[in-house]
């Protein structure tokens, strides 16, 4: 198999395993209904959190991040070029699912879990900026954000110029993703964590 082949193999796989809506079907399991009809109307965890079922919620977040890291795993026995490209596939299939019209989540969860895939180490830094931005501001989405700007950057100090590169994308993504949310910052709008907003 060429590696351009087992790149795009990769890919789709990491797409196809990304794309399953952990957050739909958790809660459709619990009788909660379509969780697209509530709050952001998306299919991540923090949407989940608004049907008052945090049980719900957590096990979509670690769902959501298995997959990535179920993708990179998988792919990375034909070497570290495959995993990456099954680790971004899985992203871009949680955030544009086939099955749900290409309307997914924001993408936080499965990033977490193809880092954790790729190198623990960065995903733990990870851990610990958005630890420290939530319990110092109190806003997940700020804490998420910054959390994401690092990772790229120690990615780079640790010697992976294409990791670097490719988490420079997907920080880049979900930045996008969450504008209304950086709106909702600007403006002093956003819910802190453990406020009934």
């Amino acid at each position: 198999m060429s590696i351009q082949l087992a790149l795009a193999v990769a890919a789709v796989l990491g797409y196809l395993l990304g794309s399953i809506p952990f957050g739909l079907l958790v809660t459709r399991a619990a009788g909660m209904g379509d969780v697209r009809n509530i709050g952001s109307g998306n299919i991540g965890a923090t949407n989940v959190l608004r049907t008052g079922k945090k049980g719900l919620a957590a096990l979509t977040l670690l769902l959501d991040a298995l997959k990535g890291t179920a993708a990179a795993l998988i792919a990375s026995r034909w070497g570290a070029d495959t995993a990456i490209a099954a680790g971004f596939g899985a992203f871009l299939g949680h955030l544009f699912p086939v099955w749900l019209g290409f309307k997914g989540g924001k993408g936080v969860a499965t990033y977490v879990g193809v880092l954790a895939a790729l190198m623990w180490q960065v995903a733990l830094l990870f851990a610990a900026v958005w630890l420290a931005v939530a319990v110092a501001l109190r806003y997940s989405s700020l804490a998420a954000l910054i959390a994401t700007l690092a990772v790229p950057i120690a990615l780079y100090l640790y010697g992976q110029p294409v990791f670097a590169l490719v988490f420079a994308v997907m920080t880049a993504i979900v930045w996008l993703k969450h504008r209304q949310n950086i709106g909702r910052l600007i403006a002093g709008t956003e819910s802190r964590i453990g406020s009934k907003g």
